[in-house]
């Protein structure tokens, strides 16, 4: 497989290259799990939107250029090897997007992808319920049919970005007789008349939210595919969640130069040494990985299933990490951000914390593992 660049997509990483030097902020942005610093990422990414560089792999008309999956991800190499911030709209724009592409109506991509490509709508991941985590299919949320829509019944948990966002997104089941992953419709949903309830972090802020429906109302244009036909549907956005676009290469390969940077200026011995170049080459091989995959997709292939040997790599490789990080740094590392002496102004911390929960969300390691065995590998149950 081809994996050389072509002369415009050289030229791509230069002019994106050059934009970012000229307007990644000079201090990192306030924590967007708190309110001024949601809007700080707000703002960010209108100023990224106004370039058509939030969005680079959409059709021109809901905001993006064009850009092919290779040239996304060499955005997101640069966006990340810059230092740029974190992106406060992932949830629509890596998740819900590429859903509304494959399932949505003219009207629906239309109404959502503009707005959500400026920031202006920020969304809300709701998959989760206290009983259905990992297993999904076990959901008991409810939607009720009435005339010109539907009303939403239960409560959903872990909903990242639910603090501060105005939608969200997520299955209920519809056919009251139905188990498991029949009778599940995909909604869309605005979170005004939902109860949130912040859940706080190790780190004191509100990344995720528990929500509580009882009866919110939906228009029928906010149903995404057909009803009943949630399961199916939902497939499309969890293997983009395990697969491409929420964890690129980009962001584990900066990691990984971070770290070796780190090795070095700590003179450290030969075997933690010998680690942090093992983690470096990890990420170039998931990098051409992700590369090939791109490829495939765009002759035409499917990710699958396989989209779980992705997630279970990079997920563990992050931890790895940022463990190592903080053996490098011995006692300073644990020092957080606003620290007097903290290393790179606590980011190793804060990385290794939220490394933690990559095993977890988007299904759970041992779930993927299971997916890869039987759907990968053809081994029985």
């Amino acid at each position: 497989m081809d994996l050389d660049l072509t002369p415009a997509e050289r030229a791509f990483r230069a002019e994106v290259r050059d934009w970012l030097a000229g307007n990644v902020p000079a201090d990192p942005l306030p924590s967007m799990d708190t309110p001024e610093g949601f809007e700080a990422h707000r703002d960010w990414e209108r100023l990224l939107a106004a370039e058509r560089l939030s969005v680079v792999s959409w059709p021109v008309e809901y905001g993006g250029r064009g850009a092919t999956l290779v040239e996304w991800l060499i955005f997101e190499e640069e966006y990340w090897a810059a230092g740029a911030p974190g992106r406060v709209g992932q949830n629509g724009i890596f998740l819900l997007a590429p859903t509304l592409f494959s399932h949505g109506t003219a009207a629906q991509r239309t109404r959502f992808l503009p707005p959500m490509a400026r920031a202006d709508e920020v969304w809300a991941q709701a998959w989760s319920e206290p009983e259905a985590g990992s297993d999904l299919a076990a959901l008991v949320s409810r939607a009720e049919r009435v005339r010109g829509g539907w009303r939403l019944y239960g409560q959903k948990t872990w909903s990242s970005r639910a603090c501060h966002a105005g939608w969200g997104f997520g299955l209920f089941r519809t056919d009251a007789a139905s188990s498991r992953h029949r009778g599940l419709t995909y909604f869309m949903f605005p979170l005004a008349d939902v109860t949130v309830r912040p859940v706080a972090q190790l780190d004191g802020e509100h990344g995720f939210a528990e929500l509580f429906l009882d009866g919110v109302s939906v228009p029928d244009d906010l149903v995404l595919g057909a009803p009943g036909e949630g399961w199916r549907i939902a497939m499309a956005t969890t293997s983009s969640e395990r697969g491409l676009t929420l964890r690129s290469p980009g962001r584990f390969l900066a990691t990984a130069d971070r770290l070796v940077r780190l090795a070095r200026a700590t003179g450290t011995d030969p075997a933690l040494a010998d680690q942090a170049a093992r983690a470096r080459v990890d990420a170039e091989a998931y990098r051409l990985h992700t590369f090939g995959t791109a490829r495939r997709l765009a002759a035409g292939e499917e990710i699958g299933p396989a989209s779980s040997m992705g997630k279970v790599f990079w997920s563990e490789l992050d931890v790895r990490m940022h463990t190592l990080a903080l053996r490098l740094l011995g006692e300073r590392g644990l020092l957080g951000a606003g620290a007097p002496d903290a290393p790179d102004g606590g980011r190793w911390l804060d990385g290794f914390l939220f490394s933690l929960a990559g095993p977890i969300y988007a299904g759970t390691n041992e779930i993927q593992r299971n997916i890869i065995a039987e759907r990968v590998l053809g081994l029985p149950r």
